[in-house]
């Protein structure tokens, strides 16, 4: 999942491409505004459908871990835009491999698994009621 989420970054900024000649205007910005926007459109679209139930059963009732599959794309995308976040306004873009690798894998790992511990914990308080 890491490697997935690390070539989606890596094609939506082009990592080392941009310079600080590139950096000097304010195009840059609205470049992230709309990829975060389109994003959080998607997000604000899955929900949208949710509610009207225009999607697919599985995605809704079926779960995974606990969690309905639905949630797990959220969590995905919420991760997407962090790590994004990160690279660009962190200026983590424009430093060596290894050290984006050392910055986000970490949070990519941590953050699913504290998730995933926090819900099955409190599942089993509510099962225990």
């Amino acid at each position: 999942m890491g490697i997935c989420i690390y070539i989606l970054l890596s094609s939506l900024i082009k990592i080392n491409i941009m310079s600080d000649e590139q950096h000097s205007g304010n195009w840059w910005i609205w470049k992230v505004f709309w990829i975060l926007l389109a994003i959080t459109a998607f997000e604000v679209m899955l929900g949208i459908l949710k509610v009207d139930g225009y999607l697919p059963e599985f995605l809704v009732f079926d779960t995974f871990l606990g969690l309905a599959w639905l949630t797990h794309i959220f969590i995905v995308l919420t991760l997407i835009k962090a790590g994004y976040i990160v690279l660009v306004f962190m200026h983590l873009g424009f430093e060596e491999k290894s050290f984006q690798w050392t910055i986000l894998l970490p949070a990519f790992i941590l953050v699913p698994y504290l998730l995933f511990i926090i819900l099955s914990e409190a599942t089993h308080a509510y099962l225990m009621m």
